[in-house]
């Protein structure tokens, strides 16, 4: 995803760096820990300081990868997808090993593992069940399709996860993931020279920062690579896997930290892939206790991004041939809420993700015959609209998706 929408979903798997659950990590921290900073910063305090105001507990912040939760490769029926961090959960018990998890399953796992913020947290995996998972179930697949007790009567579609979820839960100029017109619709699997890009924007093999500055060098980087190499290029709009210490409370991401999330090997040009088998790191301590990612902190962060590659907030998509990128008029789009201008004021990004998010058609309801809009609306109501409603979000009330039959690699999206 790599608009707006795409964003919000880009941060948790592959977020900023990062599309569609804890997949990409930059040190950025929660907003009440970023005012104490700066005004310790202003104040001329020692970098010290500043480091001692996030604080680190060693006891609290090591995540256990031993006993039960010790690494268990995927076995053939089990389901992995496009987001590491989310298949480093299941391959160390924090979600179940076949990759169906429920909503609040996953909601406790990223937060207890990575930090992600409660209000995050919820949002993304109730997405998750109302686009590409089981609503009736409050369940979801974090690879391919599962099947539902009314999917087997044929009266609904099955869902398909986030591996069948292009232009919904993932989209095209994914930061290590292929576009799914360049790759037979793979966009599951590592492509390893996006990887090796990423890997190569620091130099040796062990060390290193994988921190802001070079998130947002990939996001740029990946979506030049998409418009220039995908006819069908479409875009519908780090902060998790930094290791922690007494030395760096606000986290570092290196290499070897890198290779093992994204279940890669081997050294500069000699890199390998094996597929479903990311791991947390030994000794791998996450964010502070109390400092959890939230949607404000992500805010904070996707605004800085989008200031350094404003083609983020584009929303459109090549016509056809490589390079002819053509974008949509927002104010057609939302009958007038948002326009280019105002999309990149305040909150105005992540509303505008929020609403276009809920236009899209969830995989069970393709063909439907039963009436299941009760189980989606409880999804919305009780999971969704909370989340989002200290923004106070303009409310659009025509969204006009005509506007995206143009393009022809916007499937899903409308």
């Amino acid at each position: 995803m790599k608009t707006t929408t795409q964003a919000l979903l880009a941060l948790a798997c592959t977020a900023a760096l990062t599309s569609a659950f804890p997949f990409m990590a930059e040190p950025g921290a929660a907003e009440h820990y970023l005012r104490h900073a700066r005004s310790l910063q202003a104040s001329g305090a020692p970098d010290l300081e500043v480091k001692r105001a996030l604080g680190f507990d060693a006891a609290l912040q090591k995540v256990d990868v031993s006993g039960s939760h010790a690494f268990v490769a995927p076995g053939s029926g089990d389901k992995r997808g496009p987001c590491p961090g989310l298949n480093a959960l299941a391959n160390h018990g924090y979600l179940p090993h076949n990759g169906i998890t429920s909503l609040t399953q996953a909601v406790e796992a990223t937060n207890k593992v990575y930090g992600m913020g409660v209000d995050l947290a919820t949002f993304l995996s109730a997405y998750a069940t109302l686009i590409d998972g089981d609503p009736l179930s409050l369940s979801w697949s974090i690879g391919g399709e599962q099947s539902t007790l009314l999917g087997l009567t044929g009266l609904i579609s099955k869902p398909q996860g986030l591996s069948g979820s292009h232009n919904k839960y993932e989209s095209d100029s994914s930061p290590s993931r292929g576009d799914s017109f360049t790759h037979n619709g793979d966009v599951s699997s590592l492509q390893l020279d996006m990887f090796q890009h990423l890997y190569g924007l620091q130099l040796g093999d062990s060390g290193g920062n994988y921190d802001l500055g070079v998130v947002t060098e990939q996001a740029r980087w990946s979506i030049q690579k998409s418009r220039a190499e995908n006819p069908q290029s479409f875009a519908f709009i780090p902060a998790f896997m930094s290791n922690h210490s007494a030395e760096h409370p606000e986290g570092v991401l290196d290499q070897n930290v890198l290779k093992s999330f994204f279940a890669v090997s081997g050294t500069q040009g000699k890199l390998s892939y094996q597929k479903g088998h990311e791991q947390i790191p030994a000794n791998w301590y996450r964010r502070p206790i109390g400092i959890d990612y939230t949607i404000p902190g992500y805010s904070a962060d996707n605004t800085l991004i989008q200031l350094q590659v404003p083609e983020r907030l584009a929303v459109g998509g090549n016509m056809g041939t490589v390079n002819s990128f053509a974008g949509v008029d927002l104010s057609d789009l939302t009958g007038g809420v948002y326009n280019t201008q105002t999309l990149a004021q305040g909150n105005n990004a992540l509303c505008f993700a929020y609403t276009s998010l809920l236009t899209l058609t969830p995989d069970i309801l393709k063909g439907v015959v039963v009436d299941v809009a009760g189980a989606v609306d409880k999804i919305v109501g009780q999971f969704i609209t909370p989340q989002f409603a200290s923004l106070n979000c303009p409310s659009v009330q025509y969204y006009n998706k005509d506007v995206f039959r143009k393009f022809p690699g916007a499937a899903g999206a409308y």
